[in-house]
């Protein structure tokens, strides 16, 4: 991985979040505002209800951390609402970086529209290159945004730049599980335009290499194959209902996509939890 290859990572990313067709799926199955993995007390439970479960879980992990005056970098915002929680929570400033226009307009209406302007900063950018001098945040956070990082490598590098001092990283990622064959994902992963995914494994060593201590990872895999069996139950029996706000193309895709997921999950090949470490 280098820079070309994460310029085709940006570009990919850039086209598959700023259409109407992604932004319409994820607001009628996922709820449109936090987009990324659930933690469910049962698999009937709803897509938005256990993925905002999850954005608490990780803010507990930084709870410490977290209040008036602390400044909060997001990579790969989305639609914010991982940004409007830590901020109507703790009362902290976020600066949420995100590489789609069309996501940052939403994130900012949003914001306007639940009086949580002043406290966030919508900013367009890449988490490849963090337009932020180094030590300027108490916390930087993102969730399932670094799998589509053409170089994850020189990503983890700059998140620890802009840490302060005892300044904490939390994440969660879309990963291949340590033992998976490098291709295992590939079918699955197509859609996303990447060449594959880290693994637990990866991340622990990169971010001890770049010298940040107590690295936690609360593994929670075993969410993956429910929330993937919960996107297909709900793309499947609301299709007729989704063919109204999206494209067949897109729909079919879908259809097809997302049980490549759910047999890779229950074959073990993915992974998936909730990084936490500190920079010393």
């Amino acid at each position: 991985m280098g820079r070309e290859s994460a310029a085709r990572a940006e570009v990919a990313a850039r086209r598959y979040y700023e259409t109407g067709d992604v932004d319409a799926f994820y607001a009628a199955v996922w709820g449109g505002q936090d987009i990324h993995t659930g933690v469910y007390v049962h698999g009937n439970e709803s897509v938005a209800v256990a993925s905002r479960r999850t954005v608490e879980l990780a803010a507990s992990k930084v709870a410490g951390r977290l209040g008036p005056g602390c400044t909060v970098l997001d990579l790969g915002s989305g639609y914010g609402g991982p940004a409007r929680y830590l901020a109507g929570r703790f009362g902290c400033k976020v600066v949420a970086l995100n590489i789609s226009e069309s996501q940052n307009e939403r994130h900012r209406q949003a914001n306007a529209e639940q009086g949580l302007d002043g406290l966030i900063e919508v900013v367009a950018g890449s988490f490849q290159d963090i337009p932020y001098p180094a030590g300027s945040f108490d916390v930087v956070w993102s969730q399932e945004a670094f799998c589509h990082s053409g170089d994850r490598t020189q990503l983890l590098g700059e998140a620890v730049r802009v840490l302060k001092t005892r300044g904490e990283l939390v994440f969660t990622d879309l990963m291949a599980a340590d033992a998976a064959p490098a291709d295992a994902l590939r079918a699955a992963v197509a859609r996303l335009e990447v060449d594959g995914f880290a693994t637990p494994a990866f991340y622990r060593q990169t971010i001890a290499g770049l010298g940040l201590t107590r690295i936690d990872f609360y593994d929670r895999s075993d969410q993956m194959l429910t929330h993937y069996l919960r996107l297909t139950e709900e793309t499947g029996q609301r299709a007729r209902e989704l063919a109204g706000v999206i494209s067949p193309a897109y729909l079919q895709g879908l259809l097809q996509n997302l049980p490549l997921w759910v047999e890779a999950c229950r074959k073990g090949l993915t992974s998936w939890g909730i990084f936490h470490s500190r920079r010393s």
